[in-house]
C-alpha cells in the first residue's frame, strides 16, 4: 500500500553501512528524507546518491536528515559509501520488510515488462513521525532537484 501525507511513517530499526542500528524512533523531532533505491553501485542509484551528496548541505541546513535504504547488505553499502564519498547513512533492508511497509517494494514496470523489485521512492517524514510527502516511481536523474523545489530548499 502506498503511503500518503498524514500517515504514520512505519517504524524501522535497521543496520547501516557500518553495522550500527538506525531507528526512526531515535530521529523523532527531526525531518527525515528517506529515499529507497534498488541497488548500490548501479548507474542510476549512483547518480541519485551523488545528487543527494552534492546537495546535502542544503538539506541539513533546512533541518533534514537524509537516509538511503536498499536491500543491499551492510558490506556493500560501506563500499558504495566509501567509493562515492556519501556523507549520509545507507540502511540495509535485506528482507525488504521496511521497503514493503513503505510501499517501495512490489510490482513495477522495467523496460516494458512487469517485475517485482524496489520501487525508487522518496519519503519526507516530519518531526511528529508522520509522512509529509511520498513520491513513488521517481527518476534517478533530476529527482533531488525536484524534491528541493517541492520542499522550498535552496541549493
Amino acid at each position: 500500500m502506498p503511503l500518503s501525507p498524514g500517515d504514520v511513517a512505519p517504524d524501522f530499526d535497521l543496520e547501516d553501512e557500518n553495522g550500527d542500528r538506525i531507528r526512526l524512533a531515535d530521529l523523532r523531532g527531526q525531518r527525515v528524507v528517506l529515499y529507497a533505491y534498488p541497488a548500490a553501485m548501479t548507474p542510476g542509484c549512483t547518480t541519485q546518491a551523488c545528487d543527494f551528496r552534492d546537495n546535502l548541505a542544503a538539506f541539513t541546513g533546512d533541518g533534514y536528515t537524509v537516509l538511503g535504504i536498499s536491500p543491499d547488505k551492510p558490506a556493500k553499502l560501506e563500499k558504495f559509501r566509501e567509493r562515492d564519498a556519501l556523507p549520509f547513512h545507507l540502511l540495509s533492508d535485506p528482507d525488504k520488510a521496511v521497503l514493503d511497509a513503505y510501499g517501495a517494494y512490489g510490482e513495477k514496470k522495467m523496460y516494458g515488462k512487469v517485475v517485482v523489485g524496489v520501487i525508487r521512492s522518496t519519503f519526507v517524514i516530519g518531526p511528529d513521525g508522520k509522512i509529509e510527502h511520498a513520491f513513488y516511481n521517481v527518476k534517478a536523474t533530476g529527482h533531488v532537484a525536484k524534491l528541493m523545489r517541492d520542499l522550498g530548499i535552496r541549493a
